[in-house]
C-alpha cells in the first residue's frame, strides 16, 4: 500500500527539481512520487526518467502537452494510487524531519483502518509552511496552532479564529485522495492561480481534520518568473480573475452555513482575499482598461450572489480594496504595501 502520493508538476524545471524530489524520497515505498513533466523544453524530462530509472518502486515519470499546473495536478489525481494527496510544486521542498513525523501518523492512522474498516480517520493533514525568500536569506514560517488543537481529530465546528495573514493554501494540506475525488476536483488547464481552487473546493467533504505543528513545507519565493511575482500577477491579472469567480461559485456557502458555520466564514473570507488581490492588482496597472475589470468583476458577483456580494463588500477584508475614486485607489494600495511588508508575502 501506498500512504502517500506526492504529485511534483514540472514545466523547464532543470535548475531546481532535484532538490524538490530528493527531499521526497526518504518516504521510501511507502510513498510514491508522480513527477509531471508538463511539456517541458530543457531537461526536465530525462532528470523525471533518471529517478523513476533509479527508484522504479517509488517514482513514475509522466510526459504530457503542456496544459500548465492544473494540468500537472489533475495527471497525478488520476494516477494517484496513495491514501492521502499531495501536491509540491518543483521549486520547494520538505523539511526532512517534519516530513517523517507526517509519514508516522499517516502510517498509523492508516493501519488502523486496514485493521478496523470502520475506523474514521482524518480527511485532510494540515501543517505549518515557510516562507523561504532566499535571496533576502529571510524566511517566515505560518502556522496554524491558534486555529486547531495540536494532533487531535477535530471538525470545522471546533477550530478557532484565522488571524489576517493565515489561511489555508495548497502547501499546508495533505487531503485524503478519496475526499478530492468526491469533490470532484479539476483544475483547468492553461490558467495559473489554480492552487486556490485546490485548496478551497474539497473543504466542505472534509469531516475530521488533523493538525501538525511541524515545519513541513519549505515554499521558496522570490524568483523572477514565479506566477506570485507581483509584475507577473498584474501581466495574468485575467486568470488571477477567472480563478476567483470560479472560486466563489464552486460551492454554496449557505448550505456550508447549515452544518460548519465556522468554515463558511472561513471560506467566505478567502473569497474575500481573492477579491482583494484582483482589485489591488487591477489597481496597481493603473489603465482605463483595468479600473472597468474592476467594475466589472464586482458586478458580476453582485449579479451571480447579492447576499455574497454584500458579505464581501461590507464585512469583509475585500470591501476596504474598493473605494471610489483615485483617492479610495491610493489608499487601497498604501495598505496594500504595509501588509506586504508586515507579513512578508510576495
Amino acid at each position: 500500500m501506498k500512504y502517500l502520493t506526492f504529485v511534483v508538476p514540472c514545466y523547464n524545471s532543470q535548475d531546481y527539481m532535484k532538490r524538490c524530489i530528493e527531499s521526497l524520497l526518504p518516504g521510501g515505498e511507502d510513498v510514491e512520487i508522480i513527477i509531471v513533466d508538463d511539456g517541458s523544453t530543457d531537461s526536465t524530462g530525462e532528470i523525471a526518467d533518471y529517478y523513476e530509472a533509479l527508484y522504479g518502486n517509488i517514482v513514475k515519470a509522466v510526459h504530457k502537452e503542456n496544459g500548465g499546473h492544473g494540468s500537472g495536478v489533475n495527471q497525478g489525481l488520476k494516477l494517484a494510487s496513495g491514501v492521502y494527496f499531495k501536491v509540491v510544486d518543483s521549486d520547494d521542498w520538505l523539511d526532512e524531519t517534519a516530513y517523517q513525523a507526517l509519514l508516522d501518523r499517516v502510517r498509523k492512522h492508516c493501519i488502523e483502518k486496514e485493521a478496523d474498516p470502520s475506523a474514521e480517520i482524518p480527511d485532510l493533514f494540515v501543517a505549518n509552511y515557510i516562507y523561504d525568500h532566499l535571496e533576502e536569506g529571510s524566511s517566515h514560517m505560518v502556522s496554524y496552532k491558534n486555529v486547531f488543537p495540536v494532533e487531535q481529530v477535530c471538525n470545522w465546528n471546533e477550530i478557532g479564529r484565522f488571524h489576517p495573514s493565515q489561511y489555508l493554501i495548497m502547501h499546508a494540506l495533505v487531503f485524503r485522495t478519496k475526499v478530492l475525488q468526491e469533490a470532484g476536483v479539476t483544475l483547468p488547464e492553461h490558467t495559473f492561480y489554480v492552487d486556490n481552487i485546490f485548496a478551497y473546493q474539497p473543504l466542505p467533504y472534509v469531516k475530521r481534520i488533523y493538525y501538525m505543528d511541524i515545519p513541513l513545507y519549505h515554499y521558496y519565493i522570490g524568483r523572477e518568473d514565479q506566477s506570485v511575482n507581483e509584475k507577473n500577477l498584474m501581466k495574468r491579472i485575467d486568470q488571477q480573475i477567472r480563478v476567483t469567480k470560479i472560486v466563489s461559485n464552486c460551492i454554496d456557502l449557505n448550505e456550508v452555513k447549515k452544518e460548519y458555520p465556522r468554515l463558511a466564514s472561513y471560506m467566505c473570507r478567502n473569497i474575500s482575499i481573492m477579491m482583494a488581490i484582483s482589485s489591488i492588482h487591477l489597481l496597481l496597472i493603473n489603465t482605463g482598461e483595468s479600473y472597468q475589470k474592476r467594475k466589472t468583476l464586482w458586478k458580476d458577483i453582485k449579479e451571480e450572489n447579492k447576499s455574497l456580494y454584500f458579505r464581501l463588500k461590507y464585512t469583509t477584508l475585500s470591501g476596504l480594496t474598493c473605494f471610489p475614486g483615485k483617492f479610495g485607489g491610493m489608499l487601497t494600495i498604501q495598505g496594500y504595501r504595509m501588509a506586504k511588508k508586515i507579513y512578508q508575502f510576495q
